[in-house]
């Protein structure tokens, strides 16, 4: 109610304020063509007798030209023509009403009235502008921050505004851009001072205290490179993210600091959204692990394609809890359901799959961290193995339609237990495929996530807070990353592609060098690698690769309607043998042998076991 109101007051006094402008123009038009005191009673009559009409015609033409509803702060050439188009208007209609009356007025009065009405109009309307213009000039506060804009677009063009318009002592000084023909030309009245290569340069010339890349539309190459240049001045570097995220609010507010999701290696994954969205709309859905990074993740994706009903099943109830609350107070309408129960007791899935028949089932839930697993080899047979082999069991015995498996780059030869394991999944998922008669079957395989649970990037964020220092297995050593929101997508879209025993893998780009990165996120919290926080190479931890691969070489690619997103194409195995070695490997495991790894080499033949 009190924007209403605020609204109609201010229509309300440019009303005021265009009637006060028609009135001084007629009378200064008079005074123009004749002397003050020799104006003629008949002209003098007639104008101050049209008075009336010419408010009316004046408020309804300014009107129809939308003068009372815009914007006038970023007020542009567009405005004032259109004040110019609306003032020849409301002349045009003065002169035929003083015809159809016969108001006699001098030819000139209509010229020079027009003139007047015209430059009254804009100052009643610029005329908040100019004077912002003028404090930015001559009346700003003293600049304690001075700014470098990397790009010289549109969007840096409003935030050089919205930072003058603050008044905060921050202030953009100079600008780079890599178009050659902007160099040494003006920007709002900052200077062009060249592309990238100069960044160095002139971040010394200028005394720049911060710089922030305004280049919402750059691709993430382009941003990486230009992050990677801004980093070697040892300046704070800032980032405005896409224009898109950013029209309810102004740009100067959404910048923001660098993250490592600003330094991964490619573009962003896309997905057929109506495709998911005809998949999933008015299924049951089960999402194991439901609770963790990917498995929450997934549910707050698959929950906006309005599924029938959306199963969270978590072994932990505190994480099950939260994502049950979160997905409650978005989705106030969903049906959903949070289960609590383990992937190893068969029966308490039966339950679960008996009573609500899920058509689609998306199998998250896995212990992943590869040193414990090493320490604990058994339960990484007992949740992995015996968990996948109890769920796909289940959705064949139940008719589900899919069966989507949450795999890894570690299952690609293993030298690892757990990445054993999830190879040894996605041998179960094969199997199946191939015995099921409804059930399709898949598996996707992606690297590293960003920021979930027990990923490296959060350990050293935890570690830079510590003060250091920042612990590196290997300075070679390399990992593929991709953030969680893409990790759920390439699932989602996965299910639409999936037709039985295919492992989908995600173009990853380059992999990243850990020492790098960790050299990165030093770097982004504003401290200088090893000289504030040093870098501590620590030694392989034991099953731990150099580097990770996505796809066996026997496994062979192909592509789909994503460019994205590839297919590795389902191995030849003999299931009898396959099945009857992974029931001894169970067995095994609740034995709590202790050659259980030399076991799992026999059922997992790309396993080996690593002793570092």
């Amino acid at each position: 109610m009190n924007f209403i109101n605020r609204k109609e007051f201010r229509i309300f006094i440019l009303g005021i304020l265009d009637i006060i402008c028609v009135t001084v123009s007629a009378i200064c038009a008079l005074m123009l063509r004749f002397d003050i005191s020799s104006i003629p009673h008949e002209y003098y009559i007639g104008a101050v007798h049209s008075m009336p009409v010419y408010f009316v015609i004046t408020i309804g033409v300014m009107a129809f030209f939308k003068l009372y509803n815009r914007v006038w702060t970023y007020a542009s050439l567009n405005e004032l023509f259109a004040i110019i188009k609306a003032s020849v208007l409301i002349e045009a209609i003065f002169m035929c009403y003083h015809m159809f009356w016969q108001i006699s007025m001098p030819r000139s009065y209509y010229l020079i009235n027009f003139g007047i009405m015209t430059i009254l109009f804009s100052c009643v309307r610029f005329g908040k502008v100019f004077i912002k213009s003028f404090k930015n000039s001559y009346g700003r506060t003293k600049v304690t921050n001075r700014i470098m804009v990397i790009g010289a677009g549109s969007a840096a063009t409003i935030l050089i505004n919205e930072l003058r318009a603050a008044d905060q002592g921050a202030e953009v000084v100079c600008a780079i851009d890599d178009n050659k023909n902007k160099k040494n030309k003006y920007i709002m009245g900052v200077p062009i001072v060249g592309g990238r290569e100069e960044i160095g340069k002139n971040v010394k010339k200028y005394d720049i205290n911060e710089i922030i890349i305004a280049m919402p539309s750059a691709d993430l190459k382009t941003t990486r490179e230009i992050i990677a240049i801004c980093q070697e001045t040892k300046k704070p570097v800032k980032i405005l993210p896409a224009v898109s995220k950013s029209l309810t609010t102004s740009l100067s507010k959404e910048v923001r600091p660098v993250n490592y999701e600003d330094l991964l290696g490619r573009d962003p994954i896309k997905v057929n959204q109506k495709g998911i969205n005809d998949f999933i709309e008015g299924k049951t859905v089960l999402v194991t692990g439901g609770g963790g990074s990917i498995g929450s993740e997934l549910c707050r994706q698959i929950i906006k394609y309005g599924p029938k009903k959306l199963l969270i099943l978590d072994i932990y109830e505190n994480n099950a809890y939260e994502i049950q609350m979160e997905l409650e107070r978005h989705y106030p309408e969903a049906d959903i359901s949070t289960l609590i129960g383990s992937i190893r007791d068969y029966d308490r899935m039966e339950v679960i799959f008996d009573k609500y028949r899920p058509n689609i089932v998306y199998h998250a839930a896995a212990h992943k961290h590869v040193p414990l697993m090493e320490k604990s080899p058994n339960e990484a047979i007992k949740n992995n193995c015996l968990g996948t082999l109890n769920v796909a069991k289940l959705a064949d015995k139940y008719k589900a339609d899919n069966f989507v498996l949450i795999s890894t780059d570690k299952a690609v030869r293993p030298t690892n237990i757990m990445g054993a394991t999830k190879r040894i999944c996605e041998m179960i998922v094969q199997t199946y495929a191939r015995k099921s008669e409804h059930t399709r079957y898949a598996a996707v395989r992606f690297g590293n996530v960003l920021g979930s649970n027990g990923s490296v990037i959060p350990l050293f964020l935890k570690q830079i807070e510590e003060g250091g220092p920042v612990t590196v297995t290997h300075k070679e050593i390399t990992r593929f990353f991709m953030t969680i929101p893409e990790a759920v997508s390439l699932v989602l879209q996965a299910s639409l592609f999936a037709k039985g025993g295919e492992i989908f893998v995600l173009d990853m780009g380059k992999p990243v060098r850990i020492y790098e990165l960790a050299e990165n996120l030093i770097r982004l919290r504003g401290f200088r690698p090893d000289v504030d926080i040093k870098i501590e190479i620590v030694g392989l931890r034991p099953g731990e690769k150099l580097y990770e691969e996505i796809l066996m070489d026997e496994e062979g690619l192909d592509k789909t309607a994503n460019k994205m997103i590839y297919i590795g194409k389902p191995l030849k195995i003999d299931e009898e043998k396959f099945l009857d070695k992974l029931d001894e490997l169970i067995k095994a495991s609740f034995e709590n042998g202790r050659n259980i790894k030399e076991l799992t080499e026999k059922v997992c033949d790309t396993y080996t076991i690593t002793d570092n």
